[in-house]
């Protein structure tokens, strides 16, 4: 499979090969989410037997989860070239008319973060998934004309994190959608397993499993984690068991229950400087000197998963639960 990328991610060469190493080439190889990977796999049989294109598809979930990864497999089962780009990356209609019109027959067109490309765009996209055809614009005022473009049939993988910010009729136009669940500890151990091995580690499994339990429910998180915890074996000459991972993490400060600094300078300031809320985004934000955007997506949707936020009408509200983790004595009830 050939594979091109357009444009490259901002990341470094090591982290680029070590995520691609780990990556599952298979929907057999995919650990997790189990009903995604069952209706993948029929799409995807009944195409073949058919000699056509699969139909469009949509992933949703929270960053980490394995979209990108699936849209790999994708093109891989359907043993299709690839390529990859995203939302941001598409400022203008006549972007997306670039990279829809070089596209081969049965090629596999990845948009990531597909929910921000510019509205123009969104609408050329439209008439390209329905009927393998967009419309070009060709001069200005009254003497412009409409040409029409025939494009080769290809499958469209969009990945979004905002599914809610999609416009119904682009959404409508996807064939099949999916959304990615946060994974469990055990699934979370598989995939620590499975790339340990990929790199070759030979780790008592009580180890992988504490680094699955400080995972958040995200195998990027998980994989990032074990890398981390690699280097400080390597460095600090150790034996690969819980204690050496228990150290580790705690140098990166990431505790038991997989809070990371900002998570817990979230709570402290809820607590300590609100007493517990309610505050708004804007105003808790700043007091942690992290952007809105951050705090929104990465930071409270795992927070409130654990319990430890609650979102209310008048702002973001800290548990009982998040004053007993950071060790202060919550407020009676009457006073939440």
């Amino acid at each position: 499979m050939n594979e091109e990328i357009d444009p490259a991610p901002p990341e470094s060469e090591g982290e680029v090969q070590f995520e691609g190493a780990l990556r599952p080439k298979s929907l057999g190889e995919f650990v997790g989410q189990s009903k995604v990977r069952e209706q993948l796999v029929l799409l995807l049989d009944a195409a073949k037997k058919e000699n056509r294109t699969p139909d469009h598809i949509l992933l949703s979930g929270p960053p980490g989860l394995g979209k990108t990864t699936l849209a790999m497999i994708v093109a891989e089962e359907t043993q299709q070239s690839l390529r990859i780009t995203s939302g941001p990356a598409i400022n203008h209609a006549g972007d997306l008319a670039a990279v829809l019109s070089s596209l081969v027959p049965g090629e596999v067109l990845f948009i990531d973060e597909i929910h921000r490309m510019a509205r123009p765009a969104e609408e050329m996209l439209y008439l390209a998934m329905e009927d393998f055809r967009i419309d070009i614009m060709v001069g200005k005022g009254a003497g412009a004309t409409t040409l029409p473009l025939d494009l080769a049939p290809f499958t469209l993988v969009g990945a979004t994190t905002r599914s809610g910010l999609l416009p119904g009729p682009l959404r409508d136009r996807f064939g099949f959608t999916a959304h990615l669940e946060f994974y469990s500890e055990v699934e979370l151990t598989e995939v620590v397993k499975r790339s340990s091995a990929v790199l070759g580690l030979t780790w008592p499994t009580e180890a992988l499993g504490e680094i699955a339990s400080r995972s958040r429910g995200t195998p990027r998180i998980a994989n990032r984690l074990l890398r981390r915890v690699r280097d400080y074996v390597l460095v600090h000459d150790t034996a690969p068991d819980v204690d050496s991972v228990q150290a580790a993490l705690l140098l990166y400060d990431v505790d038991e229950l997989g809070l990371d600094r900002l998570d817990r300078a979230v709570l402290d300031t809820l607590i300590r400087k609100f007493a517990g809320g309610p505050v708004g985004l804007g105003t808790l934000s700043v007091s942690v000197g992290e952007e809105a955007e951050t705090i929104e997506s990465v930071v409270e949707p795992f927070l409130v998963r654990q319990g430890f936020i609650q979102r209310t009408p008048r702002g973001r509200q800290a548990t009982p639960a998040a004053y007993a983790h950071l060790g202060h004595e919550a407020p009676s009830r009457n006073d939440l």
